[in-house]
């Protein structure tokens, strides 16, 4: 039963004397009351998060010299655990099969083509990431399966289980055979974001100021198009403006911008989507999913990680010491304390206002980057936990539990159902 039949019951018991309430109570703390519904809302709707890192959080911690094993089935220190998102109601986090670019094949620029070297390291790296996310189901069935559609989400869901989807973050593994773009959706892959901080062999990348394509490759427009062939959905964060635009081009799917924000709040990021490229991807009917990052989400913030930045590295020069020296970080961390950079909660719910405003609200999502962009998270969105805080932040800014429910989930569902279908249809 969902709330707004729960509320209508209540009214009725208590018009015929059935039921009474301390009204004055509730009156005294209408916060309290948001919070509330807020938290009953995440746990009622799915959740769906576009964007965590937690293989490559994992990959990493199993590296290191102290072998330290992360068991995402139990609290841990990173942003994303079964305990935290239990807590948050997040239902389907999509895991990122990130690829970093220092795996893919090198572009030579004195002879103007991409190296052939190991060009088979990115595609093990994306193999052996996946298979640790199998790993983390086959260990704990009773609280985490794959998901390779919205309709096994919703079944997962109905069991109390988490569902792990999977994105790969770079397409560098396909190489340049498009018959990996099949290989990876047989191995559950269901959206690949083109490149990641480096020019690949499918386009080029907001983060690279070397514009070997100026967009899509003639490679990358295949590699489009035989997603939209199979069934996987084209990921347009992390590309070139350019790129963008060769993508909306070709793709007779909806696209996904899996965890990016809006250029109109950090000016000059090209990392973050412009109001027309949000409006185009309205048209195209896709679904911009909002990273939480500070620096993604707010200029002042990243202004002032670039100051603290800069204050640290002079700091660690000047008295001749490493990041990892323990004298090293109690300065840091004593020095982060005293000069903060997180944005908050409330601008993040500024992103999903202004998407609104441009396109619609059938158009935007959720999209964290937790365990992705480090130290930078805003106040009230620290982790998987905290989902309850946005939902109340949109409540009090007007927003109907329809609509909510469709920045939740069904806009991605809805996404996600139309690549299926055209797949259908191209097949």
């Amino acid at each position: 039963m969902n709330l707004t039949k729960i509320s209508f019951l209540l009214t009725i018991l208590m018009s015929a004397g059935l039921l009474s309430c301390n009204s004055g109570a509730q009156e005294s703390n209408p916060e309290q009351s948001i919070e509330d519904k807020a938290l009953a809302l995440a746990k009622e709707y799915i959740i769906v998060d576009g964007h965590i890192d937690l293989p490559y959080r994992m990959r990493v911690a199993n590296f290191r010299l102290e072998r330290e094993f992360v068991d995402p089935s139990v609290k841990t220190n990173g942003d994303f655990d079964y305990v935290k998102a239990k807590e948050g109601g997040l239902d389907a986090p999509f895991m990122s099969i990130y690829i970093p670019a220092s795996y893919q094949s090198r572009f030579d620029h004195e002879y103007g083509r991409f190296l052939e070297g190991e060009k088979n390291r990115a595609k093990v790296l994306a193999d052996s990431l996946i298979s640790m996310v199998e790993d983390i189901t086959e260990k704990y069935p009773d609280k985490f399966t794959i998901a390779t559609s919205p309709q096994e989400v919703e079944a997962a869901f109905q069991k109390g289980l988490i569902a792990l989807p999977l994105g790969m973050e770079n397409g560098a593994p396909l190489g340049d055979d498009l018959a990996n773009v099949q290989y990876f959706y047989d191995r559950g892959i269901r959206y690949i974001t083109l490149t990641h901080s480096k020019v690949n062999q499918i386009c080029d990348s907001s983060y690279d100021s070397t514009r070997v394509w100026n967009g899509l490759s003639p490679f990358g427009e295949e590699v489009v198009q035989e997603m939209n062939k199979v069934g996987i959905m084209v990921d347009v964060s992390h590309i070139s403006d350019s790129t963008f635009y060769d993508v909306m081009k070709i793709t007779k799917a909806p696209v996904i911008a899996s965890h990016s924000s809006c250029r109109e709040f950090v000016p000059g990021f090209e990392r973050n989507m412009d109001d027309e490229m949000i409006k185009t991807l309205a048209k195209n009917g896709g679904v911009i999913q909002i990273n939480f990052g500070s620096t993604f989400i707010d200029d002042r913030s990243r202004e002032k990680t670039e100051e603290v930045g800069q204050h640290i590295s002079q700091w660690l020069e000047e008295n001749g010491l490493a990041r990892e020296d323990s004298l090293a970080q109690a300065y840091i961390e004593k020095y982060m304390t005293e000069n903060p950079t997180y944005s908050t909660v409330k601008k993040v719910a500024d992103h999903i206002d202004h998407v609104v405003k441009l396109a619609g609200v059938d158009y935007v999502g959720f999209g964290s980057d937790f365990d992705g962009v480090g130290d930078t998270l805003p106040n009230g969105l620290k982790d998987a936990s905290e989902y309850p805080n946005l939902i109340a932040e949109l409540l009090r800014r007007g927003y109907t539990e329809e609509e909510i429910e469709k920045i939740c989930y069904k806009n991605v569902f809805r996404v996600w159902n139309e690549v299926q279908k055209v797949a259908e249809e191209l097949s």
